[in-house]
């Protein structure tokens, strides 16, 4: 009878507790966690990826680039999906093969290729050489160990943290228009589609915001809107992640106080790219043009544009995120899908084409960027070796294929570029996620989710496309635009039924969601040739005046400084690639407190820049410059570089540090 009782008053207890004046929520659906990390790769002296630039090498940083990592578990089934959005300018297959080993090696099937989802932000301004493919390795000079390390290595650490971080929790989904961050690149492209009155300004305005919260508190945020991450033009060689970087570290940094190095959980916003292809963030349609003439000012206007907008959805009207996590992805070789006429412009069968690279593609867009001048200059080079694989005619039957394409390198054929890609889709609650091998202009993207929502009987604002996901194979354009041959139709791999291959083949996906059916893995991409091709040499030694040690101090800083002013101090130094210091820093800035010096601020810092430059033949310096923040504290201050250096002896590599005298800001 006294258990009865007990059982009686415990309902009634509840009942008041989810229904009474201190009612407690619902138990929440799913367990929710985040996670970050560092993947920035040699900061000297490795080529940079996104503008095919052969002399576009790294010369120091101007912010580091992350990783954010979120993980969703569906309470009721336990399913769950890993998302990933990193500060790069492509994921390419042999990073996404990396990071599933390491995960795998530590957590066993738990995250497979099918549920764990890697994304891109599109930077142009990082080290490259993460391909297994010779084409995006060609103006890095190879293959880059070192740079695939740190990128495979600070990815599977952000899923890592968020793995460790899950926690009951609930997300909230809001959409709101941004329009004053983008520009149509290619509008004599855009204006040839037919359904062109979707976007009636050119652009694809939907910023879309998922909120995670663990308990009661905020703890995170994905912001998915369509530009291109290309601020910073081609004449740059400080690593920085461009806007939608600098969107992230002003939602992390400057309004959540989150301090990368201090190793605290804190807020971690990602904001990935969606139907990018055409989507420029050069309002003038001139690298490093608008808002101002300033590319550095146009990233921080950009970036702050979107995080604010963004901020506004998170903090406006918002719908719960309900229902299940769930995944498909398999791999489709896209050189030869057979396209049903319900797909493609002409209502008649049509097929895709192994890959092969235009001659618009070469021009590259001169909006953003030009690409290789030249081309076939290098041949002759000391880069022979490179471009040697790339002589083959492009045969007539494939000419014809990709027609009215002017075909120059049958990159698929040589596994130059990849033909067999993976399509996945993700799913979170009522939002869906179309996470595609490359750069999707906005009416391509349209055509693809419409398919896609079509399938599973859900809105279209409610899919989405996750462009620079899981490989990279170019451009994505929608046949008339493809006919126009501009830079995204030469760059539009398999020809011009790729929007409708896509179409179909994620709806065939998206079929097998909605039915909760298995699909077969597709075919075995296997490994391409050429991986190994590596043309850039490494460190061989370092080596300093004799009358100098490592971390001596060659420039000093003024005495005093006031607020906005710069501080520069110059370094005896060793090669960046002796230590990439991640989850570090090669500086601080640091303040005397009570005695003791503190860092306010370290190379992963907006208001920092650290250069690195060979003096000679071994020598070498670095620049380090801090521009003070307007609201920074009056006092004293120090910079403080932190290297290392190779032994020509022993080849051991050692660290050291040097610190400039104390100056005063007022």
């Amino acid at each position: 009878m006294r258990t009865k009782v007990l059982t009686v008053v415990a309902a009634l207890v509840g009942a008041a507790l989810v229904s009474g004046p201190f009612a407690w929520a619902e138990p929440e659906p799913y367990l929710v966690g985040r996670g970050i990390s560092d993947v920035t790769g040699p900061a000297a002296e490795n080529g940079m990826m996104g503008y095919s630039k052969f002399d576009q090498k790294t010369t120091g940083i101007h912010q580091r680039l992350r990783s954010r990592a979120y993980v969703v578990v569906d309470r009721a089934t336990n399913k769950r999906v890993a998302y990933v959005n990193a500060d790069l300018a492509m994921i390419f297959r042999a990073v996404q093969e990396g990071v599933l080993a390491k995960l795998q090696a530590k957590y066993g099937t738990t995250y497979t290729r099918e549920n764990l989802l890697l994304s891109a932000t599109h930077t142009h301004s990082g080290p490259g050489g993460q391909s297994h493919n010779l084409a995006y390795n060609l103006s890095i000079l190879g293959m880059q160990p070192q740079a695939l390390a740190a990128v495979v290595d600070g990815i599977t650490e952000s899923v890592v943290e968020a793995h460790e971080d899950v926690k009951p929790g609930s997300i909230s989904l809001g959409i709101g228009e941004l329009t004053n961050a983008s520009v149509n690149r290619s509008r004599v492209a855009f204006d040839r589609n037919p359904d062109k009155a979707a976007f009636p300004a050119g652009i694809d305005p939907q910023m879309t915001v998922l909120k995670f919260r663990q308990g009661g508190n905020n703890v995170g945020a994905i912001s998915w809107f369509a530009t291109h991450n290309t601020s910073i033009t081609n004449a740059n060689t400080l690593i920085s992640p461009d806007n939608k970087g600098y969107a992230a570290y002003q939602w992390e940094h400057d309004d959540e106080g989150v301090r990368y190095l201090d190793n605290t959980a804190g807020f971690v916003a990602a904001f990935p790219n969606t139907n990018a292809g055409d989507m420029s963030p050069n309002l003038n349609l001139k690298p490093g043009s608008g808002p101002t003439e300033n590319e550095w000012e146009n990233a921080r206007v950009i970036g702050e544009r979107q995080n604010r907008k963004a901020q506004e959805i998170y903090n406006g009207p918002q719908a719960s995120v309900s229902g299940g996590v769930d995944s498909r992805m398999r791999f489709v070789d896209m050189s030869a899908v057979q396209v049903e006429g319900r797909f493609t412009s002409t209502g008649q069968p049509g097929t895709t084409c192994s890959g092969v690279v235009g001659a618009s593609t070469i021009a590259g867009s001169v909006e953003d960027g030009p690409a290789i001048p030249g081309f076939s200059e290098g041949m002759q080079s000391p880069w022979k070796k490179l471009f040697e694989p790339l002589q083959m005619e492009v045969p007539q039957w494939l000419r014809d294929c990709q027609f009215p394409k002017a075909s120059l390198v049958p990159t698929g054929l040589i596994g130059a570029t990849p033909n067999v890609v993976p399509l996945q889709i993700v799913r979170i609650g009522q939002l869906h996620l179309v996470a595609v091998p490359g750069e999707v202009t906005i009416t391509a993207g349209l055509r693809i989710r419409r398919a896609v929502a079509a399938e599973l009987s859900v809105p279209v604002q409610n899919v989405l496309i996750q462009g620079y996901a899981n490989d990279y194979s170019q451009y994505v354009t929608t046949p008339e635009e493809y006919d126009s041959q501009q830079y995204e139709g030469g760059s539009t791999l398999f020809g011009r039924n790729t929007t409708p291959a896509y179409q179909q083949e994620f709806g065939k996906l998206a079929a097998s969601m909605k039915a909760g059916s298995a699909l077969p893995a597709g075919p075995n991409p296997g490994k391409p040739p050429f991986t190994e091709i590596n043309l850039q040499t490494g460190v061989v030694l370092d080596d300093k005046p004799a009358d100098k040690k490592y971390g001596d101090v060659l420039i000093a800083p003024k005495a005093s400084y006031g607020r906005g002013e710069t501080v520069t101090s110059v370094f005896v130094t060793g090669h960046p690639k002796n230590n990439l210091h991640r989850n570090g820093t090669f500086l601080e800035v640091q303040r005397q407190v009570n005695g003791q010096w503190t860092r306010v601020a370290d190379d992963g810092d907006w208001s920092t820049r650290y250069k690195w430059e060979r003096v000679g033949i071994a020598f070498s310096n670095a620049t380090i410059t801090w521009q003070i923040p307007a609201d920074t504290p009056a006092g004293t201050y120090r910079i403080v570089h932190n290297g290392d250096e190779k032994s020509g002896w022993t080849g051991k590599i050692s660290g050291f540090t040097g610190a400039t005298a104390g100056f005063t800001v007022s």
